[in-house]
């Protein structure tokens, strides 16, 4: 599934290793925002970057637990590379346009980031994974947020947050967290 999608026409797989820590959009294009925000923050940070973005006339979901390395040089390069990772995706759930799911297997981090995360007005974050749902979490060991060394952070940013009303503070937040 993954491979057919690197290989469909005017699928873009970004790569720019720079620090240990790491920032991916795995849904750029389909999530909108995701890609744009962790560029940015990869940017601002000196962080390394891998971002598979759609373009507009594509909607494929695949999975983040079938972004296999096996099949994508590019993904396998950033997860030698990195030892931490924070992983932009997107979610709409009715009532919660204004909320970050902080999940993801490395705890430590995610309580870090929702702490400065609910700081920004207006914006609810979540990192207690029993109050997300199932699907969300970001825990699954094949997800590529969780197959490096210091484990990582998959936030799921609701679609208002995703705007560029709170991009700024998302940002500069996102990239204080990931270069220290």
């Amino acid at each position: 599934m993954f491979e057919e999608l690197l290989a469909w026409d005017g699928v873009e797989e970004h790569l720019a290793l720079r620090s240990s820590s790491g920032l991916m959009a795995l849904h750029g294009g389909l999530e909108d925002g995701t890609a744009e925000i962790a560029i940015a923050v990869a940017a601002a940070a000196d962080a390394s970057l891998y971002a598979v973005v759609q373009p507009d006339d594509l909607a494929w979901h695949v999975p983040s637990v079938r972004h296999d390395p096996s099949v994508s040089p590019r993904l396998t390069a950033f997860l030698d590379h990195v030892s931490t990772v924070v992983s932009v995706h997107g979610f709409g759930r009715p009532g919660l346009e204004h909320t970050v799911l902080v999940g993801g297997r490395n705890r430590r981090l995610a309580a870090r980031l929702a702490t400065a995360l609910a700081s920004i007005h207006g914006i609810d974050a979540i990192d207690d994974v029993e109050r997300m749902p199932t699907g969300l979490r970001g825990m699954h060991a094949a997800n590529p947020v969780n197959r490096v060394d210091g484990g990582g952070v998959q936030l799921e940013l609701g679609p208002d947050v995703r705007k560029p009303r709170y991009r700024r503070a998302l940002v500069a937040i996102l990239a204080d967290a990931v270069s220290h």
